[in-house]
């Protein structure tokens, strides 16, 4: 399985924080890293987006077949991050459209067995993979890209 934290992009300060656009900046952020992953992602990846404005905004850059997910809501957990995506048993590729700081903390979870959470930019996406390694799972990271890098 593959698993891809996406940050939504860049977004305009308000209230109701759900409610809140991408900006400008935020627009072309979405638009260059949607991009890159049309690239690379498999056809049949899944995307789950947090149901507020901006992360609906950035999975649309990428593509309209994403299914909103109050388990990647802002101040989700872990846990319920990584039983949405079906982490590490589904099949194929699934794309998370979330929030810091827990897109951060699935990170940090994943990659060093921490409860720290890490720093995500806005609009980047950190690429992990899991796979079966001498009948232990081995989780693996893949890519880490920045809408500045591309």
């Amino acid at each position: 399985m593959d698993l891809i934290l996406w940050r939504h992009a860049e977004a305009e300060d308000g209230f109701p924080d759900e409610a809140r656009k991408l900006t400008a900046k935020g627009g072309k952020q979405a638009a260059k890293m949607a991009a890159w992953l049309k690239a690379r992602l498999p056809a049949d990846s899944r995307i789950l987006a947090s149901p507020t404005v901006r992360t609906r905004q950035t999975a649309a850059a990428l593509t309209e077949d994403y299914r909103l997910a109050e388990e990647v809501a802002p101040g989700a957990s872990v846990a319920a991050v990584l039983a949405a995506a079906g982490w590490p048993d589904a099949e194929g590729t699934v794309v998370v459209v979330g929030h810091q700081p827990t897109l951060g903390e699935v990170a940090a979870h994943l990659l060093a067995d921490s409860r720290d959470s890490w720093s995500i930019k806005k609009g980047a996406v950190w690429w992990v993979g899991h796979r079966a390694h001498t009948g232990d799972g081995e989780t693996v990271l893949k890519a880490v890209m920045s809408p500045e890098l591309l």
